[in-house]
C-alpha cells in the first residue's frame, strides 16, 4: 500500500497541474494521476495563454511537468483511476493497472470528453482546420470563408460570435435548423446562410478542408469549420462519489473547487463550460489554494494540537 499523500489529483491538464504547482509550493504531497489521453491532444497550438500563446498542447504539459518536478512531494503516475472509495481524510484511489493510492484530499480535473460526431469526414479535419472555440482558433481564420455546424439556439449564439472575426460563413444545420421563427429572422437579417440539407462530406487535403458537401448536391466552399461538439464528462467517478453534477455533466462547485461532498473538489474544464486552456489553469489555481487552506484549517484545530 502506498503512503498517504495530502492530495490525489485526478487528470494532469492545465487545472490538474496548476493545482499541483499551488500544493507542491505550499510543501503539500501530491500525486498526479493521468490516463496521458487530452481532449486537445488532436490541436496543433493552444491559443490565448498569456506567454504561451501558440504552444503544442503536449509541449505545455512537458514544460508545467519538469516545472513542477523541481519540488518534492509530487508523484506522477501515467494511468486511470477506476475507482475512488473512503471518505474525507482517508481517501483510496484504484487505477486500471491495479495499483491503490491513498491521499486526504481528492481533486478532479478530468476535463471533459468528445463524444462522435457523425459527419463523414470530420475527424480528418478536427483540429486541423475545424475547431470548437473562436476565442482559441477564431484569428487564425479570421477573414476566412467558413461553415458553422450547429443548430437551434446555439446557432445563432455561434453566428453573432463568429462575426468580429470574419463576414464569410454559412451555417449548415446537418438536418432541421430547430431554430425558431425570430431566430431565422434575426440570422436572415444579418445576411448568414442557413442551409438545413443533412451533411454528406466534409472534403479535405491533409486536414485542410476544401468544401463541405450536403445531401442534396450543395457544395459550400470553406477554408474552415467551427462546429458544436458533444461532449460527456472525462470521468464518472465524481457522480459515483455522490457530487452533485449538472445536466452538462459538469460537476458543480463552489468559488474555491469545492463540491457537495467532503474533501472532494473539481477544477477546469470538469467544472466549468468555459473550455479555455487559460480558464482551466486559472480555476487549478484557486482549487488548489482552497484544498490548502483547508488542510491548514484542518491542522491547525486537530485534536492534538489543542491545548
Amino acid at each position: 500500500m502506498n503512503p498517504l499523500v495530502d492530495v490525489g489529483i485526478i487528470g494532469g491538464g492545465p487545472a490538474g497541474l496548476s493545482a499541483a504547482l499551488v500544493l507542491v509550493r505550499a510543501r503539500k504531497s501530491v500525486i498526479v494521476i493521468d490516463e496521458g489521453r487530452p481532449r486537445n491532444r488532436v490541436t496543433r497550438e493552444s491559443h490565448g495563454f498569456l506567454t504561451r500563446d501558440g504552444i503544442q498542447p503536449g509541449e505545455l504539459r512537458r514544460i508545467a511537468k519538469e516545472q513542477i518536478s523541481a519540488y518534492p512531494g509530487i508523484q506522477f503516475v501515467e494511468d486511470t483511476a477506476v475507482s475512488v472509495t473512503g471518505s474525507d481524510g482517508n481517501f483510496l484511489i484504484q487505477t486500471g493497472r491495479g495499483e491503490e493510492y491513498r491521499c486526504k484530499k481528492v481533486l478532479f480535473a478530468s476535463g471533459m470528453k468528445d463524444l462522435p460526431v457523425e459527419i463523414n469526414g470530420l475527424s480528418d479535419v478536427y483540429g486541423k482546420s475545424a475547431f470548437v472555440c473562436p476565442y482559441c482558433d477564431g484569428w487564425e481564420l479570421r477573414d476566412r470563408p467558413l461553415v458553422v455546424i450547429v443548430k437551434g439556439a446555439k446557432a445563432l449564439h455561434l453566428a453573432k460570435m463568429l462575426s468580429g472575426w470574419t463576414d464569410r460563413y454559412t451555417v449548415c444545420t446537418n438536418g432541421p435548423d430547430e431554430l425558431t421563427d425570430e431566430q431565422r429572422e434575426e440570422l436572415k437579417q444579418h445576411g448568414v446562410p442557413v442551409l438545413n440539407s443533412p451533411i454528406k462530406q466534409i472534403e479535405s487535403v491533409d486536414g485542410m478542408v476544401q468544401q463541405v458537401v450536403l445531401e442534396d448536391g450543395t457544395a459550400v466552399p470553406c477554408t474552415g469549420i467551427f462546429f458544436a461538439p458533444k461532449l460527456a464528462a472525462g470521468s464518472d467517478l465524481p457522480k459515483a462519489l455522490g457530487c452533485k453534477v449538472a445536466d452538462s455533466g459538469m460537476v458543480v462547485v463552489d468559488g474555491l473547487g469545492k463540491t457537495n461532498v467532503p474533501g472532494v473538489y473539481s477544477a477546469g474544464d470538469a467544472a466549468s463550460e468555459l473550455y479555455q486552456v487559460v480558464n482551466a489553469a486559472s480555476l487549478g489555481s484557486l482549487t488548489g489554494m482552497g484544498i490548502n487552506h483547508d488542510l491548514i484549517s484542518e491542522a491547525w484545530y486537530s485534536d492534538d494540537k489543542a491545548i
